[in-house]
């Protein structure tokens, strides 16, 4: 990815992690490439590693705090803006956002946050010329600080998720999902046992369910216990679809769309003989890698699980790819990167893998489908369409008593539905949990 800017030693402090959140706000809102690709892996921003670990979090909560914002704070500075944002200088638009979203909610000084975004758009060939703008606006935003801190959830969701949550879910649901995505997640942990133990020693919490939820500080990988496998990461939500195959020790179950490998360490742990299928190399790869260090086994395929033959199997469980507009809270970007047009080809492709699924189970055998999506073409209606075209499957209700008790996250179909909202908290940053679907399967015997 080419980069239009240089880092030095002698930047102004701060200078350098603002710039670089600014180039990756661009990649998202311009450029159109995912926030997780910026700031990991191969693709990462080539700055993010001269940064010290303090400024690389600081880059990493500019970013995500406007996302989570964005239609606030495009409202907000659209107020003292007469001709919006200038057209020839796309760059003073992340600007402004960088630096509005310091004063609004980040415990940033007014005059850092207005001279350095006044440095970056100096820094910038086109933007050089609205340094006055810029440095005018935020003055702005920070003596009315009081009156513009107030959030609009409801401006945060893009018009086309607004309107497909309030037809589905009703208009009170969805206010308060979008309330909910504006706030960070917690960290949610799978442990292999003694989840009360290890919430002690992280200084977490178990939640219902039985993650172990905490506040993250510093790098995962420092964490205790990461090093010996002791847990993995996993939000609460996304550990639920495996506990619905029930007892699967001793069992033949495939884990198809695997990786990163969260629910296929589920079912090893549980004593499955499990067969993780996964078509990207890349993510097989971390997917073995999170195996090895969990000390669990798994048979690995690397295939397009469309084509793949295998089985037949006594359960299998499918995660498939989806929109992910139940992942918002971690992935502030999903609302500005995907569109109603995305679902189109995401619903075809999960057609296509449920009918695969269906084709590699045993006659007793049970099927989990599941997305973390709130969109219902992805969900109920996918598993309304296979029974209705498919007579050898009937669905088998999910209860209160299979998700411990969360009798909220069970439909009046049967199917398992988690909601953003879910697991309130007097403290927003404990509370929540990813939005999924789940659907419980079973292949008649005759």
């Amino acid at each position: 990815m080419a980069r239009t800017h240089s880092f030095t030693q002698n930047d102004t402090p701060g200078l350098a992690a603002r710039r670089i959140a600014v180039d990756i706000l661009d990649g998202v809102l311009r450029r159109r490439v995912p926030l997780d690709e910026q700031l990991s892996g191969r693709a990462a921003h080539p700055g993010l590693a001269a940064l010290t670990e303090r400024d690389r979090a600081l880059t990493r909560r500019l970013v995500a705090t406007v996302l989570r914002r964005l239609g606030t704070l495009r409202h907000r500075l659209g107020a003292f803006l007469d001709h919006g944002f200038p057209a020839d200088a796309p760059r003073v638009e992340t600007v402004l956002l960088v630096g509005a979203a310091q004063i609004l909610w980040l415990d940033v000084p007014d005059h850092a946050a207005v001279d350095l975004a006044v440095r970056l758009a100096q820094g910038d060939k086109r933007a050089a010329r609205y340094a006055g703008l810029v440095n005018a606006v935020l003055r702005r935003v920070a003596r009315n600080r009081e009156s513009l801190a107030a959030t609009e959830p409801d401006r945060d969701i893009p018009d086309w998720l607004r309107r497909r949550w309030t037809a589905f879910y009703g208009e009170e649901t969805a206010r308060l999902i979008a309330a909910a995505n504006g706030h960070e997640p917690a960290l949610d942990l799978t442990v292999k046992r003694d989840a009360p133990g290890w919430a002690e020693r992280l200084r977490g919490r178990v939640l219902p369910t039985g993650s172990v939820r905490m506040l993250a500080h510093g790098a995962i990988t420092l964490m205790p216990g990461f090093a010996e496998g002791a847990w993995w990461v996993q939000d609460a939500a996304a550990a639920l679809p495996a506990r619905l195959l029930g007892d699967v020790r001793g069992l033949m179950v495939a884990d198809l769309c695997a990786a990163p490998g969260g629910k296929t360490a589920q079912l090893a742990l549980a004593g499955a003989h499990v067969t993780a299928v996964d078509r990207a190399p890349a993510r097989v790869a971390r997917l073995r890698e999170n195996l090895a260090r969990l000390n669990l086994a798994a048979e690995i395929a690397v295939a397009d699980v469309t084509e793949w033959q295998g089985g037949p199997f006594d359960a299998v469980l499918l995660d498939a790819p989806c929109s992910a507009t139940g992942t918002i809270r971690r992935h502030p970007d999903v609302p500005w990167l995907k569109s109603e047009v995305d679902l189109e080809a995401l619903t075809a492709l999960q057609q296509r893998l449920l009918a695969r699924a269906a084709g590699l189970i045993k006659p007793g055998g049970r099927i989990v489908y599941c997305v973390c999506s709130l969109e219902p073409e992805e969900g109920e209606r996918q598993i309304d369409a296979l029974l209705s075209r498919d007579d050898r499957f009937e669905r088998i209700p999910v209860t209160a008593a299979d998700v411990c008790g969360c009798s909220e996250f069970v439909t009046a179909a049967g199917d398992l539905r988690t909601l953003p909202f879910h697991f309130p908290d007097p403290e927003p940053q404990w509370s929540g949990l990813d939005g999924f679907y789940a659907a419980r399967l079973a292949r008649k015997s005759a």
